[in-house]
């Protein structure tokens, strides 16, 4: 039975469940300590959604909202399923969740950027009623 959950607190199963799903996100993806993530927890306007499955974390989203002044908006990051649990109905199940503590939290809109490969994920975004956006998406990293 799959459970959601906003973390309130970290912990190490929390902590080890991250680490093992980031790289099924992202190769480049750095490994999570223990300091970041509990700066990451302490975030105003920053959720951290998992759900759990017999104790261990199987998937993930991160909930960001915050204030302009057209209103409250969401923005969703990094959706990850465990690859043993896709196909399962637990991406959707964590997707309604972020939707209905969003809207608990007067968000007028949530955003989201998908790699067109996903095709499974996009067809679920689409179902759960999100909409593309005819829209240019540009990124400054100070990275490269």
């Amino acid at each position: 039975m799959i459970r959601l959950e906003i973390v309130q607190h970290p912990t190490p199963a929390l902590l080890d469940g991250m680490n093992r799903l980031l790289p099924q996100l992202s190769s480049t993806a750095p490994v999570v300590s223990d300091s970041y993530l509990a700066a990451l927890l302490a975030t105003q306007g920053v959720d951290l959604m998992v759900a759990i499955n017999d104790e261990q974390v199987v998937a993930m989203v991160t909930l960001v909202s915050f204030k302009i002044p057209s209103g409250v908006r969401g923005w969703i990051e990094d959706v990850i399923v465990d690859e043993h649990f896709r196909g399962r109905g637990v991406g959707r199940q964590l997707m309604i969740g972020a939707i209905e503590e969003f809207k608990r939290n007067g968000v007028r809109t949530i955003d989201l950027t998908s790699r067109e490969s996903r095709t499974a994920a996009n067809a679920m975004y689409r179902d759960l009623g999100f909409q593309l956006r005819e829209t240019n998406v540009y990124r400054y990293s100070f990275e490269d």
